[in-house]
Parts: structure tokens; sequence; C-alpha cells
């Protein structure tokens, strides 16, 4: 990917020493600071791989961590930001959205023959965004020094030089080794690339961070760079991270008699975990991911996610014993939803006759009477819609997105939401008819799936929700205003997040390069 003189906005690369090692949240930080200063950021990634993704206001599909990024810029997320977002359906295979839309599916080799097709739209999505910004934040991939993938590599170092980027280099001191992850990586790489590298950022540090300065200052006599800070482990953070390394898999958040609890089955291609954010966070919950059939002990609620690969994850579940234990939690009295795919899984039958994914057909857990094709059209749109089944509660309307492939036809049982639009925010275009509805519920209302996500994202469904489970259980209901104040603490994490990193790295070289002052921690933008 050759430089290109159109170009006009100064780069800024947060790479990083490996997977996980923060990069999508430093990014993230950086942009909100750059936001405040007054200056015009976008953020952009070349090539994402993840199933936890977000639809922009056209309709369209980017990895969920550059729309967290649009909005620390001030921005609507765009499909420019992210031109390549690969969302793995198996070991070997993954989905290709390109600029947006599904571009068609490839196992690596197929892959890095189209190279040069990306490259160009890479290319053109760069482009739009750095001729309308001062600056760019670009997000790498993985690691910085995959010397086996360098070749073929298109977020990291190709893009570093295509944009003439400076790069910042995130490595992560909670794992161990991160003497090895700095000084490895940049030997590893070439001269050139490394000159281009202007400062170290150590994140996730747990303990006293004065037991840490002879670390700072062996990192930096041995590599001459300097160290921009060291980022201490910041406890609950609520943002959205880039896929599910970031699901604590060892969680055993315990079940109580005093909360309601709510179990979430941990798929092998689980897909958008951030829908249960919210619900985690609220005061009268516990919320646990759950990989055996034991973890459902307890539960009040059980919910199976969305999946890249609906028929495999099916299977996964029966194999692991999760059939017997729904039944019986269903019989119990227990509630049980499906998002997306684990709505699909809830139907009498599941078809995928083109091979959309993983092909073939199956029949479902049989908890609704509903059946599903999977069909080679996306379906991506924000949704505005009202609640059908939480009868006991005055309805109201909320916001969420759809990312399905699947057409499903619903028998005997009601439909949870009645969708009243799908819409495009950027002209208020409104995309279906009124009045359309979605999902299914079962005859006692205890069993129910939609294909919308981010269903739970806002506070008076979600405390609608709630207190009828709480009703079930004999207990009071709680005031909406609960609710509120989780969706108002998750509004304000971003801005939490940014402070904290702000108040741990010295940023004065970069914004010195960027030819701004670093305004005041208390001048921020609100």
């Amino acid at each position: 990917m050759a430089q290109t003189t159109s170009m006009k906005a100064k780069a800024l690369a947060i790479l990083g020493t490996g997977s996980d090692v923060g990069k999508s949240v430093v990014a993230a930080a950086l942009c909100r600071l750059f936001f405040r200063a007054g200056i015009r950021v976008a953020p952009f990634k070349a090539q994402n791989m993840s199933n936890n993704s977000c639809v922009t206001g056209d309709g369209k599909e980017i990895g969920r961590a550059q729309g967290l990024q649009a909005q620390a810029c001030g921005l609507d997320p765009q499909a420019d930001m992210n031109p390549i977002l690969l969302k793995p359906e198996s070991d070997r295979c993954a989905q290709i959205v390109v600029q947006g839309k599904v571009w068609g599916k490839s196992d690596a080799q197929d892959y890095f023959t189209h190279k040069m097709q990306l490259v160009e739209c890479v290319t053109e999505s760069y482009q739009r965004l750095a001729s309308s910004f001062e600056v760019i934040v670009i997000e790498g991939a993985g690691s910085a020094a995959e010397m086996n993938l360098r070749d073929r590599d298109l977020a990291n170092w190709t893009m570093v030089e295509a944009a003439d980027a400076r790069v910042i280099l995130v490595a992560d001191i909670d794992r161990g080794g991160v003497f090895a992850q700095v000084i490895g990586t940049l030997d590893l790489i070439t001269p050139e690339e490394r000159a281009r590298v202007i400062g170290i950022v150590i994140n996730k540090f747990r303990g006293d961070l004065h037991l840490f300065q002879d670390g700072v200052r062996l990192i930096e006599t041995r590599t001459g760079l300097p160290v921009l800070g060291v980022v201490p482990m910041l406890r609950d953070l609520a943002i959205d991270q880039e896929d599910s390394l970031a699901v604590n898999l060892t969680d055993q958040t315990p079940f109580d008699s005093a909360h309601v609890n709510v179990a979430v089955v941990l798929l092998p291609r689980m897909s958008n975990f951030t829908d249960f954010k919210h619900v985690a966070l609220e005061r009268d919950v516990r919320l646990r991911f759950v990989t055996r059939p034991e973890g459902l002990l307890g539960a009040d609620v059980v919910i199976i996610p969305g999946s890249k690969n609906t028929l495999e994850d099916l299977a996964a579940i029966r194999t692991a014993g999760f059939s017997e234990a729904l039944r019986r939690h269903v019989e119990v009295g227990g509630e049980l939803i499906g998002i997306c795919g684990g709505f699909q899984m809830l139907g009498r039958r599941l078809s995928d006759p083109d091979g959309i994914e993983s092909g073939g057909a199956a029949d479902g857990l049989g908890h609704l009477d509903v059946s599903t094709v999977l069909m080679p059209v996306k379906t991506t749109d924000l949704v505005e819609a009202e609640a059908l089944h939480i009868q006991d509660e005055p309805k109201g309307s909320l916001r969420g997105y759809y990312i399905h492939m699947g057409a499903t036809h619903r028998g005997k049982d009601r439909p949870c939401f009645r969708v009243l639009r799908r819409c495009d925010v950027s002209d208020s275009t409104d995309h279906s008819t009124a009045g359309a509805l979605d999902g299914a519920v079962s005859q006692n209302g205890l069993v129910w799936g939609t294909y919308i996500h981010g269903v739970f994202d806002q506070p008076e469904f979600r405390r609608d929700w709630l207190n009828r489970i709480r009703r079930r259980k004999g207990w009071e209901a709680l005031s909406r205003t609960t609710s509120e104040s989780v969706s108002l603490r998750l509004d304000d994490e971003l801005d939490r997040w940014t402070d904290h990193v702000d108040s741990h790295l010295d940023l004065t070289s970069i914004f010195g390069w960027i030819n701004r002052n670093q305004p005041a921690a208390d001048s921020a933008v609100q």
C-alpha cells in the first residue's frame, strides 16, 4: 500500500505487543483527549477480526471498538472507520465484511489471494477520512511483530507506512513478561519501522507504581525510547471491548437468593456479548457466563446469546448437555431468552441450505414455535420498537439494532416486539412498514426470543423486565430511576477511562507533534 499524497491528516498508530493488551481502549482514550482539545479526530482500523460489531446510521457493520472510538471523537460511526471486518465462523473460515457490507466468506488461504482488491478498499476508506480530519488514530491488530504475516498484514505496518504514521507501542504488564514484550517486539521489527515508534505505554499495572520506576528506566535504557506512562488497572471498567477475550471466562459470580440471577451461555462463536453489560451492572442482578450445564443452577433467567455459527453452536451446547438442563429450567418456571442466533436455536427447526454459515439443518431446542432458514442477505439496521410481551408494565419504546442473516417464520406463538421504525439516522428515512413484528414468546410468557441486539440497553425496558422477574419472586418492584442510574454510569465510563489515562501518561510530545497544547484535565469538553 503506497503512501498517498492526497492524505492530509496526521496519523498516530496504536500498536501492541500482542492481542488484548489494551490497544482499542488506549486508542479510544487518545481519541477522546484529542476531541477535548478541539482537534478534529477520527478512528481507523484497516482490518478487524471480531464477532462483536455495531451498526452505523446508514445500516453498515463495523467492529464495535471503532464504534466506541467514534463516540470518543464525538462522531457517529462510519463504515470507513473499519473497512474490513472478519467475523470468524470456525477456526478456518470467516465472513468478510468490506466497507460495511458482506463481501463473502473465505478461509485464510483464499482470503490472502484477494489482498490487492482489499488494499484498494482500505486505501479508499482511509483517504476519505484523512481528507476530512486533522488527526487519525489508527488501531493495529494483534502483535506488531508477527513475522510470518508481514507480507500479508494490512492493519499494522502496511497501514502505518501508507499513512506515514507515528507509533505508540502498548504492552500489558498484567500478563507478565513485559520486558520481553517490549524489547522483543522492537528487536523483531525493521529499523525503519522502529524509527516510527515515538513512545511506549505500559498498561494494566497492579500495585505501587513507585516500585516499577526501575523497570521504566530499564526499558528506556535498553530501547532508547520514552515510556509515556504506566497505566494502572482500572477496576470495573465498563466500556465496549473489541472481542470476547474481554469476557472473564473464569468468572464464578455466585448466585444467591437476594438477587435476580442471570446465566448467559458462553457459546464457542458468541457474538455481541456487550448485549448484557447493562444487565450485569444492575444492583439487584448477579450475572455470569457459563460453559457447563451445572452453571445454570440457581438461575432465574438463562440467556442464549447471538452466534456467528448458529448450527455449530447449537450442536456444541447439545454436546455439553445444555438441552436437558434448559428443559428442566423451563419446567420449574425459569425464564429462557434467545437473542438473534440464540432466538433461532430456541425454535423447532433451523436450516442453512446455501451454506451461509456451516450448512446443513437441525432441530432446534423446541421452546418456541418458530423455524428459521439462513439467507444470503444480511439485515443490518437500527431499530426502534415497543415491547408486547411484558404485559404487566406500561408499553415503552426501546432502541437496538439488527445484525442477522435468517428469515424466521413464527407459528402459533405471539411476537415480542412491534417495530416502530428501522431508520437511517443520517437522513431519518423510515425503511420499513410501521407495525412490523419481531421475535416470539411462549404461551406462558417465560420463553422469548428476538433479533434485536441491545434490547437491554435502554433503562425503561430493562427495569420493566427485571421488575417482572422480581414480582415472580414475590419482591417489590424497583423504580426505573434505579436502571437509569446504570445507563448514566455507562455513559460516563468513557470519560472516566480517559481521565484515568490522562492522569498517568505524559502526552506533551504527542500534542506538540500535532501542533496543539494539551488541555488541562478540568477543561474537558462535555
